[in-house]
């Protein structure tokens, strides 16, 4: 079930929260229960097949978790448990997510003719093993101490976070379903919460959405050995990577909102990462859950920056490297997170070196920021091409294009006059005078604005956090105000028609089924 549907919105969402506060009234026990079924039935609804492997993975992880910290928790037996249950997990992920991937390799390799299997990615698997890897640690390292089955079936299952985050810990979350004042209706968290979502749901069928056919449209192209010439290699790249952040953004907002209307707040999940000055912040800021797991549970297992520089980088590289196999079975994501860990031992390399020989810039301080995100945004582009291409052939012709070297179409009627010939005299690469775009499925004249209007919203508006910043929106806070905008956010009469407008353009804007990007990873 998508949170951009009719039935979820006009069914589904109004029956769990009607349902769930007037249980509460009764037993606190029994709303519990009713949310944690409610949503085994959302994630069922996609596939009621794979309902049976969820369940059977929260019963295998709470039974360890419960056996680690009740009884066994700083014995030799804990670690066995804690590593085979881990081992299990990952091999459940694996089998599901990468057993065809590792069979094609082996196929490519040996020359053999191998079957793939009959595998249908059950949705939501890497998150909700993730958050189950998280307990089991945290049950193991006493940072966890509730073991009661219907929380546990919530804590994993809750519906907002289920298919694709946020990455929760269980003393995150849990703990707010102790709390008696979560089961009593609060006006001010649904309309905070009503809201968030509104924007969320505006964020991904509005900007999304719209952008979607133009950057499908040349990466499409690509795919079929069409040449991609500059302008069009822009738009496609340009296009993708604003639509990826409002599509995943607007997924977080919404999960967000909607916890909000059941008095549960969620972690953070995007601090507007667009606008880093660096890599290293870039990650700091976008899917922020995912990177703390792959700090907390990899990187810093692996020894973290506690074994020297070149320990540090070889740790970063790693853990990088299977962030980038962990959001899909291609080769492509693979050399995306590789190319992300090169990006990072480059920073890290670059602050040493800046460190060590005393280099400061001189200029206006301004001017260094300008440069440093004009970089880091730059190579985020360029490696966001690398994960949306099929194959490496795709990012070949739009990453060629990107630079130029595929060639450059100007509009047919400067052919004729001198302004064009000298213009083509000048550019550097093979000119055409054909028009933009010709063989696209997009126009200057509409979608160059959708682009810059994304742009500004991604690199300039407040974020969500930051027209709340007096309601506490999430569990963290990253981002400090912006300047002259102390949260914008009231509850009053203004707000409340513009949340209605931005509901109504939204769900008039919903065509087919649109899912959520990082539902495939």
């Amino acid at each position: 079930m998508l949170f951009n549907s009719y039935t979820f919105l006009l069914i589904y969402l109004p029956v769990v929260f009607i349902g769930f506060f007037r249980l509460a009234k009764y037993s606190y026990r029994l709303a519990a229960l009713w949310l944690a079924a409610a949503s085994v039935f959302f994630y069922g609804y996609w596939n009621p097949a794979y309902v049976g492997l969820l369940l059977g993975s929260i019963v295998v992880n709470y039974g360890v978790g419960y056996r680690i910290g009740h009884i066994v928790r700083s014995s030799r037996q804990a670690k066995v448990l804690l590593a085979g249950t881990i081992a299990v997990n990952l091999a459940l992920l694996g089998y599901f997510k990468y057993a065809n991937f590792f069979l094609g390799n082996l196929e490519g390799m040996t020359g053999f003719a191998v079957t793939p299997l009959d595998i249908i990615l059950p949705l939501g698997i890497s998150f909700f093993t993730f958050t189950q890897i998280a307990f089991l640690v945290d049950v193991r390292n006493g940072a966890t101490n509730e073991y009661n089955f219907i929380t546990y079936l919530l804590f994993v299952t809750y519906f907002p976070h289920l298919i694709a985050g946020p990455v929760l810990h269980h003393k995150q979350v849990m703990p707010q379903f102790s709390r008696s004042q979560t089961y009593r209706i609060n006006w001010k968290n649904i309309a905070i919460g009503l809201t968030i979502f509104a924007i969320g749901l505006a964020k991904k069928v509005l900007i999304a959405d719209s952008l979607a056919p133009i950057a499908d449209g040349v990466f499409k192209a690509a795919s079929e050995g069409r040449t991609i010439m500059l302008f069009e290699a822009w738009f496609g790249a340009l296009a993708y990577t604003f639509q990826l952040y409002f599509d995943f953004s607007g997924y977080s907002d919404m999960a967000i909102g909607l916890s909000r209307l059941f008095n549960v707040r969620l972690p953070l999940n995007f601090d507007s990462p667009y606008r880093a000055t660096s890599i290293v912040e870039f990650w700091r800021r976008w899917h922020m859950t995912l990177s703390d797991f792959l700090r907390d549970y990899l990187y810093i297992p692996l020894g973290g920056n506690r074994v020297g520089s070149l320990r540090r980088y070889a740790n970063v590289f790693a853990t990088m490297l299977l962030g980038g196999l962990w959001h899909g079975a291609n080769w492509t994501f693979v050399v995306w997170g590789a190319l992300h860990g090169i990006y990072l031992i480059i920073n890290f390399g670059w602050r040493a070196l800046c460190a060590r020989l005393g280099l400061r810039w001189r200029g206006p301080r301004w001017m260094a920021s300008l440069l440093a995100w004009a970089i880091t945004f730059l190579a985020v582009v360029v490696a966001w091409v690398l994960f949306r291409a099929g194959s490496f052939f795709d990012a070949r012709q739009i990453l060629a294009g990107l630079i130029g070297t595929n060639g450059i179409s100007l509009p047919f009627q400067l052919a004729d006059i001198q302004f064009g010939r000298r213009l083509a005299a000048l550019i550097p690469w093979e000119v055409r005078f054909e028009g933009f775009m010709t063989n696209m499925v997009f126009t200057l004249r509409y979608d160059l604005p959708l682009i810059v209007v994304a742009a500004l919203l991604a690199w300039i508006a407040p974020n969500t956090q930051q027209l709340f910043t007096k309601w506490s929106p999430a569990l963290t806070r990253v981002s400090p105000p912006q300047p002259g905008l102390p949260g914008l956010w009231k509850p009053d009469l203004y707000w409340g028609l513009f949340v209605s407008m931005l509901l109504a353009l939204s769900v008039l804007g919903f065509s087919g089924t649109s899912a959520f990007l990082y539902f495939q990873f």
